[in-house]
């Protein structure tokens, strides 16, 4: 079986791909895949700038294009350029590839002219709609050669379209019966529309004036797929026409990437004890105290429980209940480390960031982690004492970094949403808050969703406050749910579940 997946970004460790959790799922996939020994494609582009770099004059924050690391950038692998035609040009592509024992990854970078290279300078950063337009069908181009003239389209399984942007793919290429749709949002940035007049214009196909490139693939197609439970029930509202051909197979994550090798051998040989949780938390709490006193050396750490809210700065994943809670408590006593990137044209974004660096300057047990990546995720991730999954019920289509906190032993509190839903086990391996909320709230013009949030805040509220009183008086009942964390969650979100759905399960090929 030989697998392809096409993907608008791909997180690999320092090698700056992505902006936010499709590029790091599709990283953990690729790792999986070739763990594992398939014959697997990751296709996607090559962005010189990456995404976004933070930094600050006082709280206002200062984007920047991030630079990639040359160690990281000789690990890519040219192969035979070729080209490809836009806007009546031909673009010469370089297929740059990272191997990962049996899985690769393939980034498309546009070497001339000069405009084409300009569009991949940074991930998700075009100016204009037809720019935006022309990354995608640049990515589709390359994706269609590449796989007739160097993989071979009779080789060829099964490709996935990971997000409705890569839907390009297949008016340039006649894939629709080995092709299908994976929806990672339920979100609009996830689902754009482009004139069809630009899209005739590329692939000599008129499709109608506006096209949803999500409904076009999904009329194309004989199957959707959405990542968790949840989400299936709600993206079947949302594409009520095309119902019968969604299904949902949950996200998972690469363990040997994110959980800690010793508890992963142990886990793996059935010795774990509640004695070992302990040493390694305690150990990978240590490292994560370095690290942020590394950012703000005079944080005052002690004993105090290390709490974690770190995920891309977006209004559906609630930032403000955390940004709240601070300064409704400003002497709890608890370290709190906040993280994550706003987009440059998200106002709501850029405005969680300025609140969350106040509070960084503001008071001392804050840390606000603003250049958060991969190798930061790791370490907040595995050496927090409690982690915080707040996004507004319905809108997650997922999630994964309460998976990477609860395989370390870190316990959960969440709100109902995405795969929480299936992981978490309220007091036994983490706590929830708020209502499952099945169907899709406008949360920007919809005055019922601020009547919700006032709501679970104060749940939200209670429950951490309960949750920081047993880290201090009842150790014993928070060490119980640590342990389980580990315990109870590996084999619920191990990537190799996830692949064996995708791509062994009989009539998912």
């Amino acid at each position: 079986m030989v697998i392809v997946s096409v993907t608008p970004e791909i997180g690999i460790d320092e090698l700056k791909m992505y902006a936010g959790g499709l590029g790091v799922l599709e990283g953990d996939k690729l790792f999986t895949a070739g763990e594992i020994g398939l014959d697997y494609w990751a296709l996607s582009l090559f962005y010189r700038r990456g995404y976004v770099k933070l930094r600050f004059n006082g709280v206002e924050p200062v984007l920047e294009p991030e630079r990639q690391v040359s160690s990281v950038l000789a690990k890519l692998q040219p192969w035979d350029e070729f080209t490809v035609t836009l806007k009546g040009e031909e673009v010469v592509v370089k297929p740059l590839v990272y191997p990962h024992k049996t899985a690769r990854a393939v980034l498309f970078e546009a070497v001339c002219p000069q405009w084409a290279r300009n569009l991949t300078d940074r991930v998700y950063m075009a100016d204009t709609l037809e720019n935006q337009f022309l990354v995608y069908a640049f990515l589709a181009k390359s994706a269609a050669v590449f796989i007739k003239d160097f993989i071979g389209l009779e080789n060829v399984s099964v490709i996935d379209l990971e997000e409705a942007h890569t839907a390009l793919l297949l008016t340039a290429l006649n894939i629709n019966e080995r092709a299908r749709i994976v929806i990672h949002t339920p979100g609009p940035w996830g689902h754009p529309y482009f004139p069809g007049g630009l899209i005739a214009r590329e692939f000599g196909l008129f499709l109608g004036d506006n096209v949803s490139l999500t409904d076009y693939a999904l009329s194309k197609l004989g199957r959707g797929i959405v990542v968790s439970k949840k989400q299936e029930e709600i993206a079947k509202k949302l594409f009520s026409k095309y119902a019968d051909k969604i299904i949902s197979i949950t996200n998972g994550i690469s363990l040997e990437r994110w959980m800690d090798a010793r508890l992963l051998e142990a886990y793996t040989k059935n010795t774990l004890s509640r004695e070992m949780v302990v040493n390694v938390r305690m150990d990978n709490r240590s490292k994560l105290v370095s690290y942020l006193k590394s950012i703000k050396s005079d944080l005052v750490v002690d004993d105090k429980p290390i709490i974690a809210w770190v995920r891309r700065l977006a209004k559906y994943k609630r930032p403000y209940f955390i940004a709240r809670f601070i300064e409704e408590n400003p002497d709890v006593k608890a370290v709190f480390v906040l993280g994550g990137k706003p987009h440059p044209k998200d106002s709501d974004g850029l405005n969680y960031a300025r609140r969350f660096r106040d509070l960084h300057l503001k008071i001392n047990h804050v840390v606000y982690v603003s250049d958060y990546d991969i190798p930061a995720a790791r370490t907040i991730l595995r050496g927090s004492d409690i982690l915080l999954f707040t996004p507004f019920s319905g809108w997650e289509a997922s999630g994964t970094s309460f998976m990477k906190a609860l395989v370390n032993g870190v316990p959960v509190l969440s709100s109902r949403d995405g795969a929480a839903l299936e992981v978490i086990e309220d007091n036994i391996n983490g706590w929830f808050f708020g209502e499952d909320i099945r169907d899709f709230i406008n949360i920007y013009d919809d005055p019922k969703s601020k009547e919700i949030d006032e709501k679970e805040y104060s749940e939200f509220k209670e429950k951490l406050l309960e949750a920081i009183d047993m880290y201090y008086s009842d150790k014993e009942k928070y060490w119980e749910i640590s342990f389980n964390s580990v315990l109870k969650t590996p084999g619920k979100v191990d990537m190799r579940r996830v692949l064996g759905r995708y791509y062994l399960e009989a009539g998912l090929k």
